[in-house]
């Protein structure tokens, strides 16, 4: 079932609206309001089922729940891992150095402008609460990826929401408009997540160049690598121009590192001393995965197949629901959503005692799927079970 959470932990997020090609209209992407603007219901929630079972013992013949990588680490990063398991006694403080040189050459920044921490969602986390342990507020899409807003809610801020625009991405005008005296922080997911949408990179840049002037832009990056020439469309380059912003990546996606945990942010060494002078930085991480993280900055060739093979699955995809009348938001990420003409809970049951892991989002009181992509056999075993079980 789907799993009741606190209203804290419950993600606020917002009826999705778009004008529609489908054929079948209770499978659509909801309507435009008659102004042209979407229409979103404020108090709308994100409810979300995991199974109960460890990794070691799966049970399910897809799982296409969590925005994983089926494909990785890859061979290298293994042995990496494997070679310095035996050294797990000693702390990794050396490997965090090496790691943040590679990162720091690769992002043309100096090493100061780099932190690590367990995955990009500890850093959100670890600057919201150092940003809102005073108060204040954080303007962000609606709905986007609640990691960094639920911890500055949970430390006293407040949440300012901006629907997204009618195609799906950031409302970058109307962000900007919602900045006031108590903003202290502005959150870009891009491309987004819950919608896999993406926002304009030269637009975001001209956006957060202008508006960093006045407070910090966080724009995690989580799934930007899943993008052709993904350096071309990153806000990295401002913080090298010594903006106020802050990018988060992630060894969790397109490097299939999700369960060892390694992640970084880029940002001004300011804003950094602003965040690590209450929280530390590498000691959150182990030495096994640093060493594959290190490894895994290599392997161009391994992220580059890893790319192609999520555009071959994502494309056989939305091909196969849409000919079956679904409308999907067109994704530039590893995962789609689109909204289901049958009560979630059901469906979900349907998926899962068919072997098949989704997640079911129930925005404004309609229920979605979102799928990440697995392997191309994985996606066809979605695609018969989702027609048997929507049947």
């Amino acid at each position: 079932m789907i799993k009741s959470m606190n209203r804290r932990d419950w993600m606020k997020t917002s009826l999705l609206s778009a004008g529609a090609l489908v054929a079948s209209p209770s499978f659509a992407l909801p309507k435009k309001a008659a102004s042209g603007a979407f229409h979103y219901a404020p108090e709308s929630i994100l409810g979300e089922y995991l199974p109960d079972f460890p990794i070691s013992e799966p049970k399910m013949l897809a799982k296409l729940n969590a925005n994983e990588n089926p494909y990785g680490p890859a061979p290298e990063v293994v042995k990496a891992i494997a070679n310095t398991a035996g050294i797990g006694n000693r702390y990794g403080h050396g490997e965090a150095k090496v790691l943040i040189d590679m990162i720091a050459e690769k992002e043309g920044v100096s090493p100061d402008h780099i932190m690590l921490g367990p995955g990009s969602t500890d850093l959100l986390e670890k600057v919201a609460i150092t940003r809102f342990k005073d108060g204040g507020n954080v303007i962000s899409a609606d709905p986007s990826y609640m990691s960094l807003i639920n911890t500055a809610q949970s430390m006293g801020g407040s949440w300012k929401p901006v629907p997204l625009a009618s195609d799906y991405g950031h409302d970058l005008d109307a962000m900007e408009k919602a900045i006031d005296a108590e903003t202290k922080l502005i959150y870009v997911c891009n491309p987004n997540n819950p919608t896999g949408s993406i926002t304009d990179s030269e637009k975001l840049k001209a956006f957060c160049s202008k508006v960093s002037e006045k407070t910090p832009v966080f724009v995690d990056e989580a799934y930007l690598e899943f993008l052709e020439n993904p350096e071309s469309k990153s806000m990295v380059g401002l913080v090298a121009e010594g903006k106020d912003v802050i990018v988060a990546r992630t060894f969790s996606k397109i490097h299939g590192m999700a369960g060892l945990r390694i992640g970084y942010m880029v940002a001004t060494p300011e804003r950094i001393e602003s965040v690590t002078q209450y929280v530390r930085s590498t000691m959150g991480l182990c030495v096994t995965s640093l060493n594959g993280a290190i490894a895994s900055m290599k392997q161009n060739k391994f992220l580059t197949e890893c790319r192609g093979y999520n555009s071959e699955c994502r494309h056989f995809t939305h091909d196969a629901i849409t000919s079956l009348g679904y409308d999907i938001i067109p994704s530039h990420t590893s995962f789609m959503i689109f909204p289901i003409a049958m009560d979630g809970k059901e469906f979900m049951k349907g998926m899962y005692d068919s072997g098949v892991g989704i997640r079911v989002f129930n925005i404004n009181d309609k229920d979605w799927c979102r799928v990440s992509m697995g392997t191309k056999s994985e996606m066809e075993i979605f695609v018969e079970t989702f027609k048997k079980v929507t049947a």
